[in-house]
C-alpha cells in the first residue's frame, strides 16, 4: 500500500454519484474501500477519513491521482460554484465528492447505456459486458483478479444476441454502432481534451450520442469542466431553481450555467445532479431561503 495525502476527498460520495467508476467498481461502505480494474491491473483504494488514501496496484499513485482529480483545488472550486443556498447545501451534504476522469471509450459505453435507465440497471449491464467481453487480469498468484473494460473492437465483433444477453435492450444497436465507429472512423484518444467545441462536434457523430451523453463523455471521459450535461434531473432542477419553474430550452440552461459557474460548471452540475437525484427536493423557494 502507498499512502497519498489528500484534501477534501470523500470516496463514498464520489463512488455513489453516478459516474463511470460507479458502474464497474466494487465499493465496501463498511471499510470505505474501492477496487476496480484499470489499465490492465487491479487498483485498490482505502480511505483514511478524507485526508489520506492508501492505494495499491499497477501505477496506482498516478492512476488514482488522475482518475479522482486529486490535484483539483476543491476549496477554490467550492468558492466559485457556491452561488446560492441550494448548491451550498449540496456541497455541505456531499463535501469531498470529486468528478472523475475515466477512459473515453469506457465513458462512451457507460453513458449510452445510461439512457432511460437507472444506476442499478446500468451497473448490471456494464458488469455483464465486462465479464463477457473483457480480457482477464491476473494477480501475483496467477489467479484471475478481474477483467478489463472491453475494447471497441471486442464489442464491434460481438453479435446483437450476445449484447442483448447482457441486458442492453434497445441500446445494443447503439453500443455496437459506436464500437464500429470508434474502431474505424474516430480515435477517441486523439481528440484534444481541452477543446470543448471540437470534442462535442466529433462525439455527437457517434450513433446514439446526443447533447447530454456527449457532455457526460466530455466531462467524465476527458475532464473538461466546460461540459454541463442536461438530463431529466438537471433540466427539472435548473428550471425550478433558476427559472421559476418555467420550461426552458436547452440553450438557455447551458447559457445560465456558463454565466453562473463559468469554467467550473461541470462541478456545479455534478453537485446539482447528485443532490437532486438523492434528495429529490428541488423547489424554486429552496434557492430563496
Amino acid at each position: 500500500m502507498e499512502v497519498l495525502d489528500v484534501g477534501l476527498f470523500n470516496l463514498r460520495h464520489t463512488f455513489e454519484s453516478g459516474q463511470p467508476i460507479t458502474f464497474h467498481g466494487e465499493y465496501d461502505q463498511a471499510l470505505d474501500r474501492l477496487h476496480y480494474v484499470s489499465n490492465g491491473g487491479l487498483i485498490e483504494i482505502v480511505s483514511g477519513g478524507g485526508r489520506r488514501l492508501e492505494v495499491s496496484g499497477k501505477n496506482a499513485r498516478k492512476e488514482v491521482e488522475v482518475r479522482f482529480r486529486l490535484s483539483d483545488n476543491m476549496r477554490h472550486i467550492y468558492k466559485k460554484i457556491s452561488t446560492d443556498s441550494f448548491i451550498s447545501a449540496s456541497i455541505k451534504n456531499y463535501k469531498g465528492m470529486r468528478l472523475t476522469v475515466n477512459d473515453p471509450w469506457e465513458t462512451t459505453v457507460c453513458f449510452i447505456t445510461s439512457q432511460f435507465n437507472n444506476v442499478k440497471r446500468i451497473r448490471l449491464i456494464i458488469k455483464n459486458m465486462v465479464n463477457k467481453f473483457g480480457s482477464p487480469v491476473y494477480d501475483r498468484n496467477g489467479r484471475i483478479a478481474g477483467k478489463t473494460f472491453p475494447e471497441p473492437d471486442a464489442i464491434r465483433r460481438a453479435t446483437f444476441s450476445e449484447l442483448m444477453a447482457c441486458g442492453t435492450g434497445f441500446r445494443a444497436k447503439y453500443i455496437k454502432s459506436a464500437a464500429d465507429y470508434c474502431t474505424n472512423n474516430l480515435d477517441l484518444y486523439k481528440l484534444n481534451p481541452g477543446n470543448y467545441d471540437n470534442l462535442k462536434e466529433e462525439i455527437v457523430k457517434i450513433d446514439g450520442v446526443g447533447d447530454k451523453v456527449a457532455d457526460c463523455i466530455i466531462l467524465m471521459g476527458y475532464g473538461n469542466l466546460e461540459a454541463f450535461p442536461i438530463d431529466v434531473w438537471i433540466k427539472r432542477t435548473m428550471e425550478n431553481l433558476y427559472f421559476g419553474g418555467k420550461v426552458q430550452k436547452m440553450e438557455e440552461i447551458h447559457k445560465l450555467a456558463e454565466e453562473n459557474w463559468g469554467k467550473y460548471r461541470g462541478y456545479a452540475n455534478q453537485y446539482l445532479f447528485h443532490s437532486a437525484r438523492t434528495n429529490k427536493i428541488v423547489t424554486y423557494d429552496a434557492i430563496r431561503q
